[in-house]
């Protein structure tokens, strides 16, 4: 089975006085991956950019690096697509799961032999530094010889019911070990409390961004601009590769998730972030639209 969905992610700010040049990079491309084809998708920023330049990353992520060498008192971003994802495995195919203990040996500081591009999202990074609080919250989990898979669906069965969806408990600088605390956030937070939890035990984990299809209220029609951007995580599990886990809905990610990016936290992969010379006080706007897309599918073949 196979879903597709037209994404429109705008971000707008107003400045209370001129920028006079500023610079931006956006991570708002989604990827091409064996789960997920993207079919169109445009960028487009208002003042045009004086430059314009997309590169690789170093975890494979497309980003934009724009230019704006005129005065303004708005800046647009407005990124939109057609994506098309793929079912993920299920959780019957993934019985065979090692015990997560033989996954930490197998990390390189272990003495183990995983690849250097897995080992390296076991570090500690800016967003999830090594913080107090997890232990408990990973060990209730992560029981011995428990399989990953299994230790990694109770880790995110706890993480949702202990903690509470609250977008104004926390802002994108709140520490780590405040989000464990006041066990309150948003779906970054949550993400970054779950890698937490796998690098403790020396598991290898990376955060992703992207979208997600969300239903309206019963009666109610979806309304234009009303969805965000989401986050959630991925572990590594050999012989599977990466398996990606929800914390905020409690679940595994299925076709109704969109990656756009992944890295070792928020900070790799912020949608939209830049350097200012003037604006003072600033207003921002971001409205997300996912819809499901009624063109015809095309084949993975």
């Amino acid at each position: 089975m196979a879903a597709s969905y037209r994404v429109e992610h705008v971000t707008r700010y107003t400045y209370s006085t001129p920028v006079v040049t500023s610079q931006h990079v956006a991570y708002l491309r989604p990827r091409e991956l064996p789960c997920q084809h993207v079919r169109s998708h445009a960028i487009r920023v208002d003042p045009m950019p004086s430059t314009w330049t997309s590169r690789t990353d170093y975890f494979g992520n497309v980003a934009d690096h724009v230019q704006i060498l005129r005065p303004h008192t708005t800046l647009t971003v407005v990124s939109e697509g057609v994506v098309e994802v793929l079912d993920r495995p299920a959780l019957d195919d993934l019985r065979d799961a090692p015990p997560w203990e033989e996954v930490s040996a197998a990390t390189i500081w272990r003495g183990g032999s995983l690849p250097s591009d897995v080992v390296q999202f076991v570090n500690p990074s800016p967003y999830v530094p090594a913080a107090s609080g997890v232990e408990a919250l990973a060990g209730a989990a992560f029981q011995p010889r428990r399989s990953i898979v299994e230790a990694a669906i109770d880790l995110t069965h706890s993480i949702h019911r202990r903690f509470t969806f609250d977008p104004a408990a926390t802002v994108v600088t709140t520490p780590l070990t405040r989000v464990i605390e006041d066990e309150r956030g948003v779906c970054q937070d949550f993400a970054h409390v779950a890698i937490a939890c796998f690098r403790s035990l020396g598991l290898p984990a990376r955060y992703v961004s992207g979208y997600l299809l969300t239903d309206p209220p019963p009666g109610q029609p979806r309304l234009v601009g009303a969805d965000a951007s989401h986050a959630w995580l991925s572990f590594y599990c050999p012989g599977h590769g990466w398996i990606d886990i929800d914390p905020t809905n409690n679940t595994l990610v299925s076709e109704r998730h969109i990656t756009v990016a992944w890295g070792r936290d928020y900070g790799d992969v912020s949608p939209l972030r830049g350097v200012l010379l003037g604006g003072a006080e600033h207003k921002l706007h971001v409205g997300v639209s996912v819809l499901p897309d009624s063109s015809p599918l095309l084949s993975h073949e």
